[in-house]
């Protein structure tokens, strides 16, 4: 008998906790804090040099020598008419649909009215300049950019930039689908800079040899990458805005035995894909389920054309097939596992779904796929991953905005509340604040 790919864990016939919960989980080895080690003198090499730098670490990281970081219009003008027109047609879909969707995040103003003459209005406004970083490497993710892009755009950000690893293959550019996403979205500030070196150049600016400035610095950097990109978002946070340190890509799957092996076994191989530390966790109350989808993917993962990662992928400690008593059980196991995309594959999937606290996207029934979500939903694919869904939200609009309170009090409002605003003060031995109250009525 074949050894299955993914190992078990069963958790039937006991009582955990959610500490213990996720001290049993399956997780992959990624140590973010480890890569400051190395990250932290590349960002501090681009903020002390800027753009020579940036130069430099493109040619040691990925064998290209440019003498530009910024990418020609020309380039993505060409690179949006060479594009594939069905590629095309699925893009402009794609966009179709996360406009839709990322419209319906926009946020109104809101006024209340506290006291006769004084108001509080909470007012959103978009941060004036975003980073957005699409990755490259072992696969070309046009669909980032419109992920990134698009909430941006939704939310009224003036100055948008992206960057993409710079491709030996592509002449020191990004790949050409890349910048065909980036021209069919009106993005005309596109870098060749990838890795650590990106995320510092969006956070602290870069200027020239000599002293002209190139790329203005950010005030929000967004976007999925390795873990020398998510241990940069770290270091630069506090001088930039980040979305999250995004890791390798998870799927789990809450399934009973109404759910199809081969709808399961397809789905967890189509995020293994990724990365050969992509996570695919399958939850279950079914040790038969269990047993279809080991032989499923018996045949399935050797025919796929990323088989050796995917190989890897599934037979990794961060991947499992967990059993559960029950589906009661099986909430609190994902809800500790916290996952980027959670697909429920039950018997009334809404109301299991419904139930659910932590993930970073919920996928309900046999026909709505992860795959889905990466691409066409709707939705947004920029999640939250290693648990942090716990206490994150994906890359939406609100990721751009800023609520600003704006506190407008006449004076009969004033001369109400000021001995509340006194007795505060005096008890916190701040008389000075009371004070400044008090004044405009000497």
């Amino acid at each position: 008998m074949t050894t299955p790919l993914l190992r078990r864990i069963d958790l039937r016939g006991q009582s955990l906790d959610p500490i213990a919960l996720r001290a049993v989980v399956p997780r992959a080895d990624v140590d973010v804090a480890a890569a400051l080690a190395t990250v932290a003198p590349i960002c501090e090499d681009v903020r002390a040099r800027g753009v020579p730098a940036l130069l430099e670490l493109t040619e040691r990281f990925d064998g290209v020598r440019t003498t530009d970081v910024r990418v020609p219009a020309q380039a993505l003008a060409d690179a949006l008419a060479a594009l594939d027109p069905q590629v095309r047609a699925a893009l402009e879909e794609s966009i179709r649909r996360a406009r839709l969707v990322h419209a319906d995040q926009r946020r109104t103003d809101a006024t209340t009215r506290v006291a006769p003459g004084g108001t509080v209005t909470e007012r959103w406004v978009p941060v004036g300049r975003v980073g957005l970083y699409v990755p490259g490497g072992r696969a070309v993710y046009p669909s980032s950019v419109v992920m990134n892009v698009v909430p941006a755009q939704e939310a009224g950000v003036v100055s948008l930039a992206v960057t993409s690893p710079a491709q030996k293959e592509f002449g020191g550019l990004p790949h050409p689908t890349i910048l065909a996403a980036c021209a069919l979205l009106g993005v005309e500030e596109v870098y060749a800079v990838g890795g650590a070196q990106a995320v510092a150049m969006f956070a602290y600016g870069a200027r020239d040899a000599d002293g002209s400035l190139v790329v203005a610095p950010v005030d929000v950097v967004t976007g999925p990458g390795n873990i020398y990109v998510a241990s940069a978002k770290r270091y630069v946070q506090g001088v930039v805005g980040i979305d999250s340190e995004a890791g390798p890509t998870e799927i789990a799957v809450l399934a009973d035995d109404s759910a199809d092996p081969v709808h399961v076994a397809a789905d967890l191989v189509s995020q293994a894909e990724h990365d050969p530390v992509a996570a695919a966790v399958l939850v279950t109350t079914s040790v038969a389920l269990a047993d279809a989808v080991d032989a499923q993917l018996a045949v399935r993962v050797p025919a796929t054309k990323h088989a050796e990662r995917i190989t890897q992928a599934l037979g990794g400690r961060q991947s499992a097939v967990v059993l559960v008593d029950d589906l009661d059980a099986g909430l609190a196991v994902v809800d500790a596992y916290a996952a980027e995309h959670l697909e429920v594959q039950t018997v009334d999937a809404p109301a299991v779904a419904a139930r659910v606290r932590n993930a970073g996207a919920v996928f309900v029934g046999p026909h709505s796929p992860v795959s889905l979500g990466d691409y066409c939903a709707g939705s947004n694919h920029v999640l939250p991953t290693g648990g942090t869904a716990s206490h994150s939200g994906g890359l939406s609009v609100q990721t751009f905005l800023r609520p600003v309170h704006v506190v407008t009090y006449d004076e009969a409002a004033l001369r109400e509340v000021a001995p509340h605003v006194v007795a505060l003060a005096d008890s916190e031995d701040l008389p000075a604040h009371g004070e400044a109250v008090t004044a405009r009525f000497a």
